[in-house]
């Protein structure tokens, strides 16, 4: 039998979308207000999807305490309370959007999950904008 276990997150970061590549009019033409050089921040949420088979002698897909620790000790305490584009080393030339932070994510956690589960991550940049990754 197949199920999803979810697992909800959040942090808090402050970004910069900017292409260092573009001229400040077409900076601010794509991003509006996101490319303020001073930064601006959001609270995100995060959901994070474990996909697969129950253990049938626990009952359990995975353990939500151990998915928990996995997303506090990669995700949570990399990101939260932090300028994404300065402090945090896969932004250092990779533009923070929602899409990438999400994808980011889904690598850091998929590094950290046995891969007889399947995983999906969506990021909320706010309650209504939020973006989802599922992998390759």
């Amino acid at each position: 039998m197949r199920i999803s276990a979810f697992r909800k997150a959040h942090f808090n970061a402050a970004h910069r979308l900017h292409n260092p590549k573009w001229s400040n009019e077409q900076n601010t033409a794509a991003f509006g207000l996101c490319n303020n050089p001073y930064f601006h921040g959001h609270n995100y949420e995060l959901e994070v999807k474990v996909t697969g088979e129950i253990d049938p002698e626990t009952g359990y897909l995975i353990d939500l305490k151990y998915l928990s620790d996995i997303i506090r000790d990669h995700v949570e305490h990399k990101f939260d309370h932090k300028n994404l584009n300065i402090e945090v080393e896969e932004f250092k030339e990779l533009n923070p959007t929602a899409e990438y932070i999400c994808c980011v994510i889904w690598k850091i956690l998929r590094a950290q999950l046995d891969t007889r589960y399947d995983l999906a991550v969506r990021l909320y940049e706010t309650p209504r904008n939020y973006v989802e990754y599922e992998g390759l």
